[in-house]
């Protein structure tokens, strides 16, 4: 049995369904809203088979199959792989793009990752940046500040299980725009307040921290703005075009793999972790009752009827995570302000990764905008 459902079962017997049913709904809600383990939706732990001039030899799972351009990272290894080359029973060959660091002698246990840059953005892609603290509710937030001559900027923000280093595989494109840009921490990021209750609301709270940074950017100076998620940062976007009280400075939006059913994503997550199908539901009203989701905050925010900000939406009907229906119609609803760009065969937030025409796309959303 996984994660503990031996002792849920246990529980059951000696404590009674009822206070086993509320202990497993909790314990289902600490996995669905923790931040995950390894890494974003799509990052599996692998083993180097061989490796051979300008390719490389890994276990073969469905995320290692994808189309695209991921990362091999470990404590003293990070690699970019690109396109597959062959499969077979066990395994997958994959172009070897670069070796940033480290080396990949067979046997390696390393972490598949859609997360492709690392370090900041002067180390990782030789731009220039400036560390900045934004002042939220619970605390300071690191951010990296990107200057640039226009004064419309743009904010991003990150997903499940990523950090500010999500956003650096657009970077430079942004950077081309000559857009300043503002890649921000929220609460329960590395260096960045705790939530109370430590664990992540999925854009319902976190949200906020996104207002802390508007603030901070129209107090520098930009005159508009731009809100470019990913994920959890997608629906944060969201929310804040609506409640904020600088929404008004909004320009448009960016929404990559936006989470539209928190109730269907609550489950996906669950049951990617290993939780067994009768308990998602006990885990979805936990999860509830202990940070005060609703989803009718969101269907405001993405209401067809008002949304009418140009909003640009990445997403496929491969994502495993965040149902990719909802952004459809949202698409269908609104084709006068929303452009839906599909993705096939990407995972949840990785659509820069599967899609070469990714940049392509998102600047030419963005030049009327900045």
């Amino acid at each position: 049995m996984r994660w503990g459902t031996a002792a849920a079962v246990t529980a059951a017997t000696a404590a009674g369904a009822g206070a086993a049913a509320i202990a497993a709904g909790r314990y289902v809600c600490d996995i669905a809203l923790k931040p995950p383990k390894y890494g974003p939706p799509g990052t599996e732990e692998v083993t180097v088979h061989s490796t051979a001039a300008g390719q490389v030899t890994i276990s073969r799972t469905p995320a290692t199959s994808r189309p695209g351009r991921y990362a091999l990272t470990g404590a003293a290894t990070h690699a970019v792989v690109g396109e597959v080359i062959s499969t077979s029973a066990d395994s997958v060959t994959r172009r070897l793009v670069s070796v940033v660091r480290g080396v990949l002698p067979t046997g390696t246990r390393v972490l598949f990752s859609p997360q492709v840059y690392t370090g900041d953005p002067r180390s990782a892609l030789d731009l220039d940046y400036e560390e900045v603290k934004i002042q939220g509710e619970l605390g300071p937030m690191p951010a990296w500040y990107l200057p640039g001559l226009r004064q419309v900027w743009v904010i991003t923000a990150h997903g499940l299980g990523a950090t500010r280093e999500q956003p650096l595989s657009i970077l430079p494109d942004l950077q081309a725009l000559e857009v300043p840009v503002l890649d921000i921490s929220y609460r329960n990021d590395p260096g960045a307040p705790r939530s109370p209750d430590h664990l992540g609301h999925l854009g319902d709270t976190e949200w906020r921290d996104l207002d802390a940074a508007m603030r901070f950017a129209v107090e520098e100076g930009a005159t508009g703005l731009v809100l470019y998620g990913w994920s959890v940062g997608a629906t944060m976007a969201l929310l804040a075009a609506d409640r904020s009280h600088l929404r008004g400075a909004v320009r448009g939006l960016v929404l990559d793999s936006p989470i539209l059913d928190w109730q269907l994503t609550l489950r996906r997550r669950a049951a990617a972790l290993g939780v067994p199908g009768p308990l998602l539901p006990l885990g979805v009203r936990a999860c509830e009752g202990r940070t005060g989701l609703h989803g009718d905050r969101l269907a405001q925010a993405a209401n067809p009827r008002t949304l009418n900000l140009p909003t640009l939406i990445l997403h496929g009907p491969d994502d495993t995570i965040a149902p990719w229906q909802p952004s459809r119609e949202l698409a269908d609803a609104r084709p006068d302000r929303v452009v839906l760009h599909s993705v096939s065969r990407a995972e949840h937030a990785a659509m820069w990764n599967a899609d070469p025409d990714y940049p392509d796309v998102v600047r030419r959303f963005l030049v009327p905008l900045v």
